[in-house]
């Protein structure tokens, strides 16, 4: 049986209210990743350490972190209805919603406001439906932009076609995918094609979003039917034709996006939040890095010069080594003063772990050095002494260098990856992702894209 429009919208807007006590895992994870979201993005929004001038040049950023912030406060998804002229996004997008809410052209592209505003919005408990101008009412860079805009303010995507899909089409696909949204492609107007047609697009269509759109998320659609032509005997017995209006099938449409919004609708939610505070954070970083450069590069040439000094000349063994670590700590810490983003001791000594860790061919080598160093200065004399001494401090002077420069990275990314960081919510969600999740076409991406951006 086909749920009506308003039906289908209310089933929708029920299964991203329903809370994990009558769902599966996968929603209680979603109730977790809301919250560690919100909790990540009420951090960046508050966090003293970042200077007013920051917060000056990226105000419109900083706004849009607000908007998002309470977008998830209010439990809202956004979907987004994307494709060409005339594809019936408007039609879908009110066949969706039971309602007339968006202006539906015959001939040309009708959604297309004034200013920087492309898209027009409704919602209600939950859900909010956005209808977006055709792609090809646009050129290559605006296309772009609108691809990224889009994404900006919604968590998943139907992208809508009418056919065979055309290279600008498939241009389009692929600039959203890249965008690390979760996509839906619809095929609209299928009550034009035969059963036979009808499939043999569908597999074409699954062929062309091949790793950008799960097979199971290409689905025929008809937003708004041609009416059906039949004839009727009037009372005189006279045959006359009419035109029966027929009424929109979305069911399969229906079924993935009920089955997406009551299973990860809440995870889709915190992901967009958090990729985009990651972007955030990052920006925010590069601009006190860009103001603080200068007085971070004396403070490593400083610790280069004192641990060099205090590892050469200390006569005692493994002793040199400890203050080695001591100072390492103390310079990362320095640094995150510099920078404004301050860390604790316990901090300073995990991202000294992390650094380690990540360099453990290199570090661990500069420390075996260090050990045998070390050793070597207890039982020699004279001039081996000076000779050990002096490697070993040149030595310290390099670890140095590395450890600054690594947590001068770390400092400049924002923190993203600390406590409460966008980038380690961000990491948390995509791992846990399991087999059946919209999201792992993207899996990957997403996780690429994350640590090019440390």
């Amino acid at each position: 049986m086909i749920d009506s429009p308003r039906e289908l919208w209310q089933r929708l807007q029920r299964a991203f209210a329903r809370t994990p006590t009558s769902s599966s895992a996968a929603v209680a994870a979603g109730e977790s990743h809301h919250a560690q979201a919100a909790a990540s993005l009420r951090a960046l929004l508050d966090d003293p350490h970042i200077p007013v001038s920051v917060r000056g040049g990226l105000a419109a950023d900083f706004a849009r972190l607000e908007s998002m912030l309470a977008k998830l406060e209010r439990d809202e998804l956004h979907i987004a209805v994307f494709g060409r002229v005339s594809v019936g996004k408007s039609a879908l997008a009110n066949a969706l919603l039971g309602e007339d809410a968006f202006t539906v052209g015959v001939l040309h592209g009708t959604t297309r406001e004034a200013g920087q505003r492309r898209w027009r919005e409704v919602g209600g408990n939950g859900v909010h439906l956005i209808d977006t101008p055709g792609i090809d009412e646009l050129d290559g860079e605006a296309r772009e932009a609108l691809a990224h805009e889009v994404a900006g303010v919604s968590d998943l995507v139907v992208f809508v076609v009418d056919g065979d899909m055309t290279q600008r089409e498939r241009d389009a696909l692929q600039r959203l995918a890249r965008t690390e949204r979760p996509l839906l492609l619809a095929l609209n107007k299928a009550d034009r094609y035969g059963e036979d047609e009808r499939e043999r697009l569908i597999e074409r269509l699954r062929e062309h979003a091949a790793g950008l759109v799960r097979a199971e998320d290409v689905v025929a659609i008809a937003a708004q039917p041609a009416p059906l032509k039949r004839l009727r005997v009037d009372a005189d017995g006279v045959e006359r034709a009419e035109l029966v209006e027929q009424a929109p099938d979305l069911s399969a449409l229906r079924d993935r996006l009920t089955a997406i919004v009551e299973r990860e609708g809440k995870t889709l939610a915190a992901l967009n939040a958090s990729l985009f505070a990651g972007r955030v954070s990052d920006q925010v970083g590069a601009r006190i890095a860009q103001a603080r450069r200068e007085l971070a590069d004396r403070v490593i040439r400083q610790y280069c010069i004192a641990k060099s000094i205090a590892v050469a000349l200390n006569p005692i063994p493994v002793a040199d080594l400890l203050a080695a670590g001591a100072l390492d700590a103390a310079l990362v810490m320095h640094l995150g003063r510099v920078y404004g983003l301050p860390l604790t001791r316990t901090e300073a000594g995990s991202l000294i772990a992390v650094i380690s860790a990540q360099l453990a061919a290199l570090m661990g080598a500069i420390w075996g050095v260090h050990l045998v160093a070390s050793a070597l200065k207890g039982v020699s004399a004279g001039l081996s002494t000076v000779v050990t001494a002096a490697a070993q401090g040149a030595l310290a002077w390099y670890a140095t260098e590395l450890v600054g420069r690594a947590a001068e990275k770390y400092l400049v990314g924002g923190k993203s990856w600390g406590e409460q960081g966008p980038k380690r919510v961000v990491a948390g969600i995509v791992e846990s992702l399991d087999r059946d999740s919209i999201l792992r076409e993207a899996r990957e991406e997403i996780l690429k894209r994350l640590r090019l951006r440390t």
